[in-house]
């Protein structure tokens, strides 16, 4: 017996309704796919944490990837700006020892000068470097995993049309770099990985946009559901729908 392929309004129905909390993307299990950097970032900052005195995790969404670390340090802090993630980070994180704090993604940030060895941030959308140099210690460590230039743009443009290159190509690692420098960081570590990402029916897409939110700025399924409803139909007739992930390994040490 063969089982008929879902319908558009079924797969719009239920990504629409399912939650988008956290950082945990297990939902899209089967339905789509994403290469991952070969540098294994939950492993380096396990690392790391297993020998710092004192750790900030800045932007840590729900928390899950600062939860997969084996040993953290004596001093544990994060911070997150967004209601739902903080409450799961909280949960998650309580029981372990980590002091989770509300805090907007705009400086400052809440702690005092020299209060940290090490700093992590994975996907962090603004690095605000200045505030980073600031709450390390000398020869303090940052680390982090970030987004980089034109980052599924196929996603992007397929909803909103051609978009600015150099607004897309922003988040280059070599700026990165420099504004490292600037704020009084040396640069040890740098690299860069464009992956292949792959989205099998139209409510991985939907998913994706709810939880990715600058993606697509706006993103509602009612306002793009033409737009949503030409994505189906592609993904039936061509197959899954392709896009470039970009990352890049970013560590610095304070001078």
């Amino acid at each position: 017996m063969t089982t008929s392929p879902r319908t558009f309004e079924d797969l719009v129905a239920e990504a629409a309704s399912v939650s988008v909390d956290g950082w945990d993307f297990s939902w899209l299990d089967g339905r789509a796919s994403e290469q991952r950097p070969s540098w294994g970032y939950q492993r380096l900052m396990a690392e790391r944490l297993a020998t710092a005195h004192a750790a900030l995790d800045i932007q840590t969404g729900g928390g899950e990837v600062l939860a997969g670390a084996g040993k953290l340090p004596p001093v544990m802090a994060a911070t997150e700006s967004w209601p739902p993630n903080l409450a799961k980070a909280t949960r998650l994180l309580h029981p372990r020892g980590v002091v989770v704090v509300a805090d907007e993604d705009a400086p400052p940030l809440p702690f005092a000068d020299a209060a940290f060895d090490l700093v992590t941030s994975r996907h962090p959308v603004h690095t605000h470097w200045a505030q980073i140099a600031r709450v390390l210690e000398t020869d303090g460590t940052y680390l982090s995993q970030q987004v980089g230039p034109r980052s599924v743009a196929e996603v992007t443009e397929f909803f909103l049309g051609p978009q600015d290159p150099v607004a897309l190509a922003s988040r280059h690692p070599d700026r990165a770099r420099r504004e490292a420098d600037d704020a009084g960081l040396d640069v040890v570590d740098l690299r860069y990985e464009q992956l292949r990402t792959e989205f099998h029916d139209v409510g991985a897409m939907i998913y994706f946009l709810r939880k990715v939110i600058w993606i697509v700025p706006g993103f509602t399924v009612d306002r793009y559901r033409d737009r949503l409803r030409d994505l189906h139909e592609k993904i039936q007739a061509e197959g899954p729908f392709l896009a470039t992930t970009t990352r890049y390994l970013i560590e610095a040490r304070k001078r």
